[in-house]
């Protein structure tokens, strides 16, 4: 068995955003590597694997030319595709994987796994095998500018049209380049507009435009350019907290990281971020507004109304009147996230999450709050930051909720969710 490293590229996006032309592309101009591809389809028969080895590039029989049918690897398959990866590099006959997910795969848990696939066998003393080198998610232009509030809205009000903005979103936000492929099937300002709402999602992905997803093979292969913290905490929601917060450390020398939530690593984002005023006056300031320049032109996100703004209180929400609210959101609203808590649940903290339509709020864990005082005082010894955040009256319970979107009514928005607070 080699023990060489086998750098790996995952490729996601959603169906018919242009993965496997991308795929394709990339098998034609290898420039010297041997690559190995891991083809997932979420249906009995592989159809992407198909179109590969169709091209020519893979032969179907090919032992390169792996198929992942029957299941999805970024949750059933998991340990499937850990087992592929193993088995190619073992053959010593390549130096590449390609790996082109479903598109209904949501990136972070394959890339978990692949991460997870390198760290453990290094835990054990074992050779590392293999390492995630580049995540690119292909987007489809077009497909942007008509579901997002870019221009004329072609999505239907079903679950599954729900359900792609969801991931189409999902797929943005956690990558480190992304191919923004059918660009001219755009006119210069819709795809001024597109741009502005990728960088709102996603400030530091690189943005590769292109048509046909012809790509320089350069920017996919051996880029060294995945780094798996820096890709979780690169979406725009979680910039936007972190300038929140950066202003308040500025004004009054605080700052707050959460760590007693017992939850998995994505989730965690949340609470590591939070920081909340201890001035009574800010929960009358309704909310916080801000234009950062992410990477691209503030004027431009502007220009088309796309902004964000972060809505902080202290106080609890009531869950029944949250429901309403959360069940009939704007349609300019493309995502939100964040913490929150509710006046009958003091112990448990929330994470809300709208991508869309797509929305849910799942209980992630306790406040500290919400501990006996012994208790307290132990997670305090370990994390003594908590008390730099603490609220004589909420302790470290918060409502802190990002809003990113398009001509939203912030107002609006603002007033419904006051309505929905106890006072």
């Amino acid at each position: 068995m080699s023990n060489k490293i086998v750098p790996i590229t995952l490729l996601t996006g959603y169906l018919g955003a242009g993965k496997t032309t991308l795929m394709n592309h990339v098998l034609n101009n290898q420039k010297g590597y041997k690559v190995a591809v891991i083809v997932n389809d979420i249906g009995e028969v592989n159809i992407d694997a198909d179109l590969i080895a169709k091209d020519g590039y893979v032969q179907e029989k090919d032992s390169s030319l792996v198929p992942l049918s029957n299941g999805c690897i970024c949750c059933t398959l998991k340990v499937d595709l850990m087992q592929q990866i193993a088995d190619l590099v073992k053959t010593g006959k390549f130096d590449y994987i390609l790996i082109e997910a479903s598109g209904i795969c949501e990136p972070l848990p394959i890339a978990q796994t692949i991460t997870a696939l390198a760290e453990d066998a290094s835990q054990y003393g074992l050779p590392t095998i293999c390492r995630l080198d580049n995540l690119v998610t292909v987007v489809d232009a077009m497909r942007l500018r008509d579901e997002f509030n870019c221009g004329d809205n072609l999505v239907k009000e079903d679950i599954e049209e729900e359900d792609i903005e969801n991931l189409l979103i999902q797929q943005i936000e956690f990558c480190n380049k992304i191919v923004l492929n059918k660009v001219d099937e755009l006119s210069e300002d819709e795809l001024k507009k597109v741009k502005a709402i990728i960088r709102e999602l996603q400030p530091k992905a690189e943005i590769i435009e292109t048509n046909y997803s012809k790509v320089d093979v350069d920017k996919i292969l051996n880029t060294n350019a995945f780094d798996f913290q820096e890709a979780s905490m690169s979406a725009g929601w979680i910039a936007e907290l972190n300038s929140t917060e950066n202003e308040h450390d500025e004004d009054e020398d605080e700052e707050h990281e959460h760590h007693h939530h017992d939850e998995d690593e994505d989730e965690d984002e949340e609470h590591e971020h939070h920081h909340h005023d201890k001035d009574e006056d800010e929960d009358e300031h309704h909310g916080h507004h801000h234009h950062h320049h992410h990477n691209h032109d503030e004027g431009e996100a502007e220009e088309y109304g796309i902004g964000t703004f972060v809505y902080y209180r202290r106080a609890p929400f009531y869950k029944d009147q949250f429901d309403r609210f959360a069940q009939n959101l704007p349609k300019s609203i493309i995502r939100a996230k964040g913490v929150l808590w509710f006046e009958d649940e003091p112990e448990s903290s929330y994470v809300f999450e709208q991508s869309g339509k797509q929305v849910q709020a799942f209980c992630a864990g306790q406040w500290v709050a919400s501990f006996s005082e012994e208790e307290q005082k132990q997670i305090v010894a370990q994390n003594p930051d908590v008390l730099r955040d603490w609220d004589e009256k909420y302790g470290d319970r918060v409502v802190k909720l990002v809003f990113i979107g398009q001509k939203m009514d912030k107002e609006k928005i603002i007033s419904d969710l006051d309505n929905c607070m106890k006072k």
